[in-house]
């Protein structure tokens, strides 16, 4: 006999499955025997667990390397990554001029878009990161000077 135990509504019930015999399955419900009746024979089933890809099978590249910090001059704004994720979209480029609320890039992470703003007005010196790259935590994503 299997037994199982579940939870409805706060209240807790053992069920314990016996023979099944057609479409007829004898039970205990929290002690008392039940034979319920299956709309459907119970169809028998393999359950196949797949571990992992074979090496041939892998359709998607590997996530690039973080990029790193990177130190800028002195009075230049440095625009870090504010959590962990990937950079999918990078709206300027270098020496372009941008206002302090422009969105300069779009950070993944957790599955959600987050777009990053310059900061400062002022023209990007440079983009330390590209499309696709994952970036950690506190990472120079670009420098405003």
């Amino acid at each position: 006999m299997k037994e199982y135990k579940y939870k409805i509504n706060g209240n807790e019930y053992k069920v314990a499955i016996g023979e099944i015999e057609g479409n007829i399955a004898k039970i205990e419900l929290n002690g008392t025997p039940y034979e319920v009746e299956l709309e459907d024979q119970p169809k028998v089933s393999h359950v196949v667990k797949r571990v992992a890809p074979a090496a041939s099978e892998t359709t998607t590249a590997a996530p690039k390397p973080a990029a790193k910090k990177v130190a800028a001059a002195a009075g230049d704004f440095v625009i870090e990554s504010p959590l962990p994720g990937t950079i999918k979209e990078i709206y300027v480029k270098e020496g372009q001029s941008v206002k302090a609320a422009d969105v300069v890039c779009i950070l993944e992470a957790m599955k959600m878009g987050n777009e990053i703003h310059a900061g400062k007005d002022g023209v990007v010196k440079s983009i330390n990161v590209a499309k696709e790259d994952s970036v950690l935590e506190g990472t120079t994503i670009m420098v405003i000077g």
